[in-house]
């Protein structure tokens, strides 16, 4: 990255814990000239996402790639409140090639960035690839690891729905209470079965682990009482998947495992 200059919050000693609970300021411009500012970012309610990679790294672009599928689904109804940066995890590692990295795996939420070594130590993440979410007007780290799985996918996207519709939850069991999904794991089908508050306008949904809509299981109005629903599962392959629940200004996510 050009002129960019790291904030570092703690002495040195401190950059190698791996238990970090607030962000590391960064500020300067990235590898294609455009300004950044970490901070400003939180500041304006944005979720961060920091993918740390290391070159040649076959395993580091695939997680990259899944997280901005969620992103660029969530931005569908948040446009602009998810930033992104791909830094190498090291200091030697040019702009040249972070630009060539983001192109090349098709990563254009990404901000290609260099000199990462000082934050991959702050945040603990010698693991490639590590990802770090951040987010909040106090700069805390929501999410992290250097370990990355497919579940973690969902994790993130929970944890950035709740920051930018913090109240979104209890608007929701407003209507909605006491969802059940049976069996689970499941085979052939579920049984969806959960208790109206209130006549709403409902619709809901069969989601894979990268919050892509599979089917839509209902859309209409719901009059108050008991609701339920059975859903087929039998085409679906082996995996974890959700139940959306979109209410009229709220969505939440109940989780269920499909094993034939």
């Amino acid at each position: 990255m050009k002129n960019i200059f790291l904030t570092l919050a703690f002495v040195f000693a401190i950059l190698f814990s791996k238990a970090q609970t607030t962000a590391m300021q960064f500020t300067g411009v990235d590898c294609n000239s455009n300004m950044v500012d970490l901070f400003a970012d939180l500041n304006a309610g944005k979720a961060v996402i920091i993918h740390f990679y290391m070159p040649n790294c076959s395993s580091c672009p695939p997680p990259a790639q899944k997280i901005q599928t969620m992103a660029n689904n969530i931005m569908n109804t948040h446009p602009g409140m998810i930033k992104a940066y791909a830094f190498p995890f090291n200091n030697s590692t040019t702009c040249t090639y972070s630009q060539t990295w983001v192109t090349n795996n098709n990563l254009s939420l990404y901000m290609p960035m260099d000199s990462g070594a000082a934050m991959v130590a702050y945040y603990g993440g010698f693991g490639m690839p590590t990802v770090v979410l951040l987010g909040g007007t106090d700069h805390r780290v929501m999410f992290s690891t250097q370990s990355f799985s497919t579940s973690d996918t969902t994790i993130m996207r929970d944890s950035i729905l709740n920051l930018l519709s913090p109240s979104g939850i209890d608007n929701l069991n407003n209507s909605v209470s006491s969802v059940n999904i049976f069996p689970n794991p499941a085979n052939e089908k579920i049984q969806l079965s959960m208790d109206v508050m209130k006549p709403s306008v409902l619709k809901i949904e069969l989601v894979n682990i990268l919050g892509e809509k599979v089917i839509t299981v209902y859309d209409n109005m719901v009059s108050n009482g008991t609701f339920t629903k059975e859903i087929s599962t039998s085409e679906l392959s082996n995996g974890i998947y959700f139940i959306r629940i979109n209410g009229e200004s709220a969505t939440q996510n109940y989780k269920f495992t499909v094993a034939h």
